[in-house]
């Protein structure tokens, strides 16, 4: 397609505003590494919520649930389970908390605080390392993919070719576009850390909101509930299920029934109660050695950080269903017939474009496609800033150049994110589905993650090698299991996975010494975890009398139980919303205003008087 003088002032004007930010943040960024990492822990969580959010928003998700929403209806509000997405409720009752009030730079410093040093704490420090190098090279290849499919749709390569210096073969056009995207994404977090990214996230979420509330409202004006009921099966709009997904699309589109095979959701019942098995560990362990753990970290308080994590789920979901949403009822009735004549290789991932492409008018194409470039380089730039801040605080500068002065470290920085990306790209070229990379991510690597991270919270005598060990076979397993088993869906042998990583876990912590109890006793005094730490908890009372044990398990976990039904019905009312769908939106709301209710009285007051007894302690103890 041909995009107007107008769209391409929007998207450059958007390009150079990115740019800019970068290069005004700069200074402020360029302090010393707490404040190019975590922005000095002065950034207010609304700002970060809102810059989590966006990173969130990715494009490359984005393109992934419109096929989700294609295909499954409103039971695909199940599917992201896979990350899983209620991980958010886990830190936003608790886990955020305890993660903040380590008060580090970054999740393998944390490590400190849990094990200590010595030759097992010393082990599990480097393989969290590992972990987040693994985890942050394949969310860039991810996100690299992605952004180079979508923008080759609207820059034609012919038009742009008159203006390139070489030669490039067709397959490599998408990889093209991607570096250029990369690069920008990584000059402006590369200069203006997180500063930059949170100013410029905030620009961002503004324009992807704003497009959101544009294509939904499209979708509303071009769609009729009627329309839309002669192009979906029964059960479409319904997002209760049973034993099996029982969506028949054989008489619509029939090619969408062999993709409901090969994604192998069709005993939807089971797959839904393995995403919840194994979302539940996985939100226990926290958050992953990425860019969500930086947010946190960031925070100016353990307070702050709960509610940045709570704020997240009401700042993204609406605004993100609501483009999701609409451009799957766009999709729905008018490009049927497109998709029929694709047959079985119907490409879903066309669907954004193609929807801009034929309802966007003159400038709400180029907000559109600088809403979806947001998505993209938000995601990106957190990416980016999570890997340089591992690489440099917990390898260079704890190994190769602990002399470096603060101005040296920021250059240090500058060289690991080029290096980052540049790997990353090279990886990229090679990939050319996003769906894979993306389910490798999220049910194998973190199903490797899971063991050693439930237990460091939760039991007093799990050690760093034992933590080093787990982390080892879940992910060698990670990387073998998928030979093995090369036609199963990586979540049904999740379990396989986690008791491979437990028995590490186990077998690694009985081999070796206990960690020093000087070392447990602080970590349980500042933390204030609750599980299985009887023997610690009594040795810390005995030497801070005024210490409250930590008794809240039953209630973080009704909390949790009933934070999930408030992001589900979040999730459920911009959904209904574009299909006009008006009693369930009212019983969406009805839900979602007594749930909120309940998380007012039952969590957000009592962790209010909580944290300020916890601040009065640690005030009196001078901890």
């Amino acid at each position: 397609m041909q995009l107007s003088v107008v769209d391409m002032l929007i998207i450059g004007f958007y390009l150079i505003s990115m740019i800019a930010i970068g290069l005004i943040l700069k200074k402020k960024a360029s302090q010393n590494l707490d404040s190019y990492y975590l922005g000095g822990k002065s950034l207010p969580f609304y700002m970060l919520g809102i810059s989590d959010a966006s990173g969130m928003f990715d494009i490359s998700g984005t393109m992934w649930m419109v096929y989700l929403a294609f295909v499954y209806g409103f039971k695909s509000l199940w599917i992201p389970w896979l990350w899983p997405v209620f991980n958010q409720i886990f830190l936003m009752i608790y886990l955020s908390i305890w993660l903040r009030r380590s008060n580090v730079l970054t999740g393998a410093e944390w490590i400190r605080t849990r094990f200590g040093y010595g030759k097992g704490a010393d082990s599990s420090y480097t393989i969290v390392i590992l972990y987040a190098v693994i985890a942050v090279l394949g969310f860039l290849c991810y996100g690299f993919i992605g952004i180079g499919k979508f923008m080759e749709v609207f820059f034609p390569w012919e038009t742009v070719s008159a203006y390139i210096p070489f030669e490039v073969a067709p397959d490599h056009v998408a990889q093209v576009y991607g570096i250029f995207f990369t690069g920008i994404a990584t000059f402006y977090v590369m200069l203006g850390g997180m500063h930059s990214i949170v100013w410029a996230d905030v620009v961002q979420f503004a324009i992807m909101t704003i497009s959101g509330i544009a294509i939904a409202a499209i979708a509303m004006y071009r769609v009729s509930p009627e329309m839309l009921a002669a192009h979906t099966p029964e059960g479409w709009l319904s997002p209760f299920f049973g034993s099996t997904l029982d969506l028949d699309w054989s008489n619509i589109l029939p090619s969408i029934m062999d993709r409901i095979e090969a994604d192998q959701y069709g005993l939807f019942g089971i797959f839904v109660m393995m995403m919840l098995f194994k979302g539940l560990f996985m939100s226990m362990a926290g958050p992953a050695a990425n860019y969500d753990m930086q947010k946190i970290l960031a925070c100016r308080s353990p307070k702050e950080a709960a509610m940045m994590s709570g704020s997240v789920s009401v700042i993204l979901l609406i605004p993100r269903y609501l483009m999701i949403m609409g451009f799957t009822v766009l999709a729905l009735v008018f490009f049927n017939d497109d998709f029929k004549a694709m047959g079985a290789d119907i490409d879903f991932e066309t669907i954004l474009p193609k929807a801009i492409n034929q309802f966007a008018q003159v400038g709400l194409t180029g907000l559109l496609l600088a809403g979806l470039l947001s998505a993209f380089m938000s995601t990106f730039a957190s990416t980016v800033n999570a890997a340089q801040a591992y690489l440099v605080n917990d390898v260079f500068l704890k190994y190769v150049y602990p002399t470096a002065n603060p101005r040296k470290q920021i250059k240090l920085s500058y060289i690991v994110s080029v290096t980052i990306v540049g790997i990353s790209t090279i990886i990229g070229m090679y990939v050319q589905n996003i769906n894979s990379v993306l389910q490798w991510i999220v049910s194998a690597l973190y199903g490797g993650y899971i063991a050693a991270n439930v237990l460091k919270w939760h039991w007093w005598r799990f050690n760093g090698a034992g933590f080093f060990w787990g982390m080892l076979a879940g992910i060698f397993g990670a990387i073998v299991l998928p030979f093995i088993f090369p036609d199963t869906l990586p979540l049904y042998y999740f379990p396989v996975l986690l008791a491979i990583s437990l028995v590490g876990c186990i077998i690694g912590t009985y081999l070796a010494p206990m960690t020093d109890e000087e070392v447990l006793v602080n970590f349980y005094v500042r933390i204030r975890p609750w599980g299985y730490w009887g023997p610690i908890a009594e040795k810390a009372m005995l030497k801070y009398p005024d210490l409250k044990k930590n008794g809240h398990f039953k209630r973080d976990m009704f909390n949790v139980g009933i934070g999930i039904i408030w992001q589900c019905a979040l999730t459920l009312i911009p959904m209904y919303i574009v299909v006009k769908e008006g009693f369930p939106l009212v019983t969406s709301i009805m839900v979602l205003a007594i749930t909120t209710l309940v998380l007012k009285k039952n969590w957000y007051d009592k962790m209010c008087r909580e944290e300020k007894e916890y601040d009065a302690f640690m005030k009196k103890y001078n901890l």
